[in-house]
Parts: structure tokens; C-alpha cells; sequence
């Protein structure tokens, strides 16, 4: 026994030195090369380490949990059959079990264990020398999984990095136009702005609300030779009804109570220039019709005056109502909505063009950076991907409000993403730009005669 006794002490010096001056990456390796040499050693069959193994032997597992080392010279010794046959399936004929412990695993979860396959006496004294041997091996299991840990966290850096430099578009692409779009719909979109723009005939913008309609008004008055004059705006939902005409035609001084000055009507600041009615199926039934004698006629009169004034204004109409449904349902026009539909273009909806959403998105980051004085120059993958995800409910007007209210919370160079909470699926409102189409083909059919 003297003689075991001592060489266990010289494999545990042995194997200390051994395993604390391996290479990280080898460390592994040395663990299993240090379980054989012990096994030789000891003139044992097995020398292992187990840790999930030990869930499905109960009555060692329970005994492990103690802290104390746990022996049996036969199989038979142990009470449970179901035990008894795990331990044989593993050669264990003759076993001992000493805890290894470690900062990471809890009491009883690993151990050393020795096996023979041949009934084997194990002396208390060598179950206490085997606790010196575990330990050797605890503290190497202990840098093992430190280092694993290390390498882990360095690859996620090292991955993190890559998908934040390569989530950022290049700067010119970020800072292009709407024509830079991958989008096939805005594409089209765009081709139909390019084809309009130099003529004066009335455009009508179709699309929800936030798709953008006001930028594809400025693409159609930049690009129009009517570029050097200011376009005049007009947010029809936004004036209350009493003063929509006046505001739209101008008033003369006492046209109405309160009314002290001569007041310019916006289509009379347009002359040569471009008006846009922007949700202009919020407009009263009353107002349709001024709006229609003017549109005809290119004549205004102010409010309060019988003199005709003429004016050369080019219309562009937006709206994110199907107006058809609304002349079938008798609150548009139809004469109106055919004196607007001249050349309407559709724009489809955030969710439609996801894969503009990036772009979109660093335009809007740089934009507020900038604004509030900050340097960001990074967001993540998983960012992007919950962009991407999201329904957008609220166009590209809710992706801005989004990326603003990120970038105000962001205090590194990170973009910290502050989406807002989930919604109900918003396809229904498809029905918008696609009952628009069926109605056109089905004009077209009718005028053609064709089935």
C-alpha cells in the first residue's frame, strides 16, 4: 500500500506540473493524456472524468453531493438495479468516485473516476490521496473552461465586429436619393417622377400615410422647369374647413368678420410654380367643387371679390384614402377625382421594401447624429434584423421618429435600437394602393371594349 501511496504522490506532482504549464489551446488533450497515464499508473482498467454522466446514477450522484469520495469493490454493493446496470455498461465492475471541484460546477456534479473489472479494495488512504489527484485535475478543468470561455467571447467580438462594419452601407449609397432604391415598386416610382416632371400635367400621389409622398413632390418640382420657384404646401386635413377656402384662394379685407387685411391664397403664391394638396381627400364636398371650377378654369377669385384672378400652377395631389371606394361611398367627387388622376403614381408601403430599410436607416442615424452632436458609426446585425422584422405600421415617418428617439438614448458609438412595441398585422391597408389598379384596369377594359 506504502508503494501505491507514493507513487500517487509522484503522479500528482507529475501531472501538476504537466498540466499547469500547457498551452491553453492543449490543455484538453493534456487532461486526457494525465486520466491514461493515471490509469497505468494505478494498474486500473479506467480512469475518467464524468459530469452529466452522474444525473443518471442517483444513488452516486446523491452521495457525491455530500463532498465525500464514494467506493464499492463489487457492482452488487450498490441497491438499485437500474445503477447497477449503468455502471456495468461503463465497465465499472469495481469503482471509486472522488468529486472534482471547480468554480463552475457545483458539488457532486463531476468526478474522478477510477474502475476495474475485477473487484478492487479502495482504502481510505488512497481515496484521500485521489482528492489531491482531483484537484490536480479540477484546477486544469477550471483553465480549460476559462480559456474556452475566453475564445468564445473573443470569436463573438471578432463576429460582432464584422456585422457592425458591414451593416453600414457606403457613404454613397447612404446619402443618396430615393432612386438609389432596391426596391422594384419605388423604382418604377421614380422612373414615372423622371417621365412627369418636365410636363404640367396634375400628378396624385397614392400611398399610406408616411410613405413618403411630400419627397416624391419635391423629386417631381425639383426636377419640373418650374424648379426656380418655391413650391407652395397645403395640408388639407390640417385647416379647419371654415378657412380652407380662404387660405386656398385668398381673401379681400372684410370678406368676413375678423378678416382686417387682404390675404394672398396659396394658389396664388404658386403662379409658376408648383401647389401641392397633400391629403386632399379630407378636402368638404363644398370645397370639391370650388376646387374642381378652379382646376378647370385656372381662374381664382378672392374671397369677398367678383375680379378673376388667372394663375398658371402646376397640381400635385397626395392622399392615403382610396378615393375610389370614397366616390362609391358619395364623400369624393368624381369629376374631381378624374381631373387629379391625370397621372397618378403609387408608393408602396415600408414593409413592402424591406430591403431599403438599411439605407433608409443610416440616412435617418447620420441625420440625428448630427443633430445632436454625437459620432455614431455602428449598428449591429440583430438591430438591423428587428428593423427588418418590424411591420412599420407608420411607413418611413415612423422608421425616422424610431431612429431619432434611438439616436437621443445612444451614449456610445453603437446605435442602441429603441423599437416600439408590436402592432396588428397592417396588411389590410394593401387594399389602398391595389383597389387604385383594379379600378384603372378596369377603365381601361371598359373603354377598350376587350373581356
Amino acid at each position: 500500500m506504502l508503494e501505491i501511496l507514493t507513487e500517487i504522490d509522484r503522479l500528482v506532482v507529475d501531472l501538476a506540473t504537466r498540466l499547469a504549464t500547457a498551452r491553453s489551446e492543449a490543455l484538453e488533450n493534456a487532461i486526457e493524456e494525465g486520466l491514461a497515464r493515471t490509469a497505468t499508473a494505478l494498474g486500473l482498467d479506467h480512469a475518467f472524468l464524468w459530469q452529466e454522466e452522474l444525473a443518471s446514477i442517483p444513488s452516486v450522484a446523491s452521495k457525491l453531493e455530500t463532498g465525500e469520495g464514494f467506493s464499492y469493490t463489487r457492482v452488487g454493493e450498490i441497491p438499485d438495479s437500474a445503477d447497477r446496470k449503468t455502471l456495468l455498461r461503463s465497465g465499472l465492475h469495481s469503482a471509486a468516485f472522488v468529486p472534482v471541484v471547480t468554480a463552475a460546477a457545483p458539488e457532486g456534479s463531476r468526478a474522478l473516476v477510477l474502475g476495474s473489472e475485477t473487484p478492487t479494495q479502495w482504502p481510505s488512504a488512497f481515496l484521500a490521496q485521489m482528492r489531491l489527484l482531483a484537484g490536480v485535475f479540477g484546477q486544469a478543468l477550471a483553465r480549460a473552461s476559462t480559456s474556452n470561455a475566453l475564445q468564445r467571447a473573443l470569436g463573438e467580438l471578432r463576429e460582432l465586429r464584422v456585422e457592425l462594419v458591414d451593416s453600414r452601407p457606403p457613404a454613397g449609397v447612404r446619402h443618396g436619393s430615393r432612386s438609389k432604391s432596391k426596391c422594384r415598386d419605388v423604382q418604377r416610382a421614380m422612373a414615372q417622377v423622371e417621365q412627369v416632371a418636365s410636363m404640367p400635367s396634375t400628378v396624385l400621389l397614392l400611398g399610406e400615410t408616411g410613405v413618403g409622398k411630400e419627397v416624391f413632390a419635391d423629386a417631381i418640382h425639383a426636377l419640373s422647369p418650374r424648379h426656380k420657384r418655391q413650391m407652395i404646401r397645403v395640408n388639407c386635413s390640417a385647416i379647419p374647413s371654415g378657412l380652407i377656402e380662404s387660405e386656398l384662394f385668398g381673401r379681400e379685407r372684410g370678406a368676413y368678420t375678423g378678416a382686417t387685411t387682404r390675404q394672398m391664397g396659396r394658389f396664388e403664391a404658386a403662379n409658376r410654380s408648383t401647389l401641392f394638396l397633400d391629403e386632399i381627400g379630407e378636402l368638404s364636398p363644398e370645397m370639391q367643387v370650388k376646387l374642381l371650377r378652379v382646376l378647370e378654369s385656372r381662374v381664382i377669385e378672392r374671397l369677398g371679390s367678383t375680379t378673376s384672378i388667372a394663375v398658371d400652377v402646376r397640381i400635385i395631389a397626395a392622399t392615403n384614402r382610396n378615393l375610389e371606394s370614397a366616390i362609391h361611398a358619395g364623400t369624393f367627387r368624381e369629376d374631381l377625382f378624374y381631373r387629379l388622376n391625370v397621372f397618378p403614381i403609387v408608393l408602396p408601403p415600408l414593409r413592402k421594401r424591406v430591403e431599403d430599410i438599411p439605407v433608409l436607416a443610416w440616412q435617418f442615424i447620420d441625420e440625428f447624429s448630427e443633430k445632436c452632436g454625437k459620432r455614431i458609426d455602428a449598428l449591429s446585425k440583430r438591430s438591423i434584423e428587428e428593423l427588418l422584422r418590424y411591420p412599420w405600421p407608420g411607413n418611413i415617418r415612423e422608421l425616422r421618429n424610431v431612429i431619432e428617439r434611438s439616436v437621443i438614448r445612444t451614449t456610445g458609438a453603437t446605435l442602441v435600437l429603441s423599437m416600439p412595441d408590436a402592432v396588428t398585422d397592417p396588411k389590410p391597408r394593401d387594399v389602398l394602393a391595389a383597389g387604385h389598379e383594379r379600378g384603372v384596369a378596369a377603365r381601361r377594359l371598359g373603354a377598350t371594349g376587350s373581356v
